[in-house]
């Protein structure tokens, strides 16, 4: 008794006592939120979960069968290309697009910041709405893309953007693309603020021409900031799913069916909700192996930072 008072009356017991303290709020919202309903979705996995469930209460255990059902159908190596196919697009177009934006805002300009607030736009608006609204403009028969591509001659007939099975997945992609430049704009426009101009300047003395100092300043000392930026796309775009719902469905002919969709199908339209929990922990795994990565750039890219200073 007499130790553990001498404990409790200590300053540095007490300090980290308080410590705790703050982080249970934390911690609680943590479990309650994110640990349990992770915890439920692998239980789920290796149950045969159905409507019936609900009402019986009864969700016999199967093992490892609907991962082998998942795995194993017709429809999941065409939806694992697609996923691939529309995440390295989306991607490759968000950073090309985001770093040639954050670049150009480099230059101090007339309106330069309204413009920077403008290009958020995209970013700001719920997905449904812009998934909404870019289905109406490419839409085959009433879309203005394709009423603009007639009035100019370029294409008589229209482009079937939703409808061909070989330009579907391609909509998508652009339109994903479309809500994604204003983050990696942001992310990398931030990195570049970062970079020490007295190095430009030096490197102008040199005689560095433009390209020499993005090649020799500008990219060595925005690596870790590019490593960041792409493995939080990859996690962001492995995931969609509001978008391609609301623009095609997954269609024409899975035309653009993804895993995220599928695990969506499964759950909410075939009313499989083992076999959905089993496709969305595919997705987790595959989610987790790059959050990782980005765990590893973070770390690197603090060292960086410490070096400069």
């Amino acid at each position: 008794m007499r130790s553990r008072s001498r404990r409790v009356t200590d300053p540095c017991s007490r300090e980290r006592l308080a410590q705790w303290m703050f982080l249970a709020p934390a911690g609680a919202y943590l479990l309650l939120f994110f640990g349990y309903p992770i915890v439920k979705n692998v239980v789920m996995s290796f149950q045969q979960y159905t409507t019936t469930t609900f009402y019986t209460g009864d969700a016999p255990f199967v093992g490892l069968k609907n991962y082998a059902m998942i795995l194993t159908s017709d429809l999941f190596p065409k939806a694992l290309v697609t996923t691939l196919l529309f995440t390295a697009g989306s991607l490759c177009g968000q950073f090309v697009m985001g770093l040639a934006f954050a670049l150009f805002f480099q230059r101090r300009f007339p309106l330069g910041g309204v413009l920077r607030s403008l290009l958020l736009l995209p970013w700001l608006l719920p997905l449904v709405v812009s998934g909404a609204t870019w289905r109406w403009m490419l839409d085959p028969d009433t879309g203005v893309v394709n009423a603009a591509l007639r009035h100019l001659h370029l294409s008589p007939s229209g482009v079937p953007w939703l409808t061909g099975t070989s330009q579907a997945l391609v909509s998508v992609i652009l339109i994903n693309i479309w809500i994604g430049i204003p983050f990696n704009t942001a992310i990398l426009y931030g990195g570049l603020q970062d970079i020490p101009t007295h190095l430009y300047e030096a490197a102008k003395l040199d005689g560095a021409g433009p390209l020499a100092s993005f090649r020799h300043v500008t990219w060595p000392l925005l690596r870790p900031v590019v490593s960041v930026a792409l493995v939080l796309g990859v996690v962001y775009t492995v995931k969609v799913l509001d978008i391609i719902l609301v623009v095609t469905g997954g269609g024409p002919a899975n035309a653009t069916e993804t895993l995220a969709t599928q695990s969506y199908e499964l759950s909410f339209q075939q009313f499989e909700f083992g076999r959905g929990a089993a496709m969305s922990n595919v997705l987790i795994v595959i989610s987790l192996a790059f959050a990782l990565v980005y765990l590893r750039a973070g770390r690197r890219a603090r060292n960086v930072d410490e070096a400069i200073s």
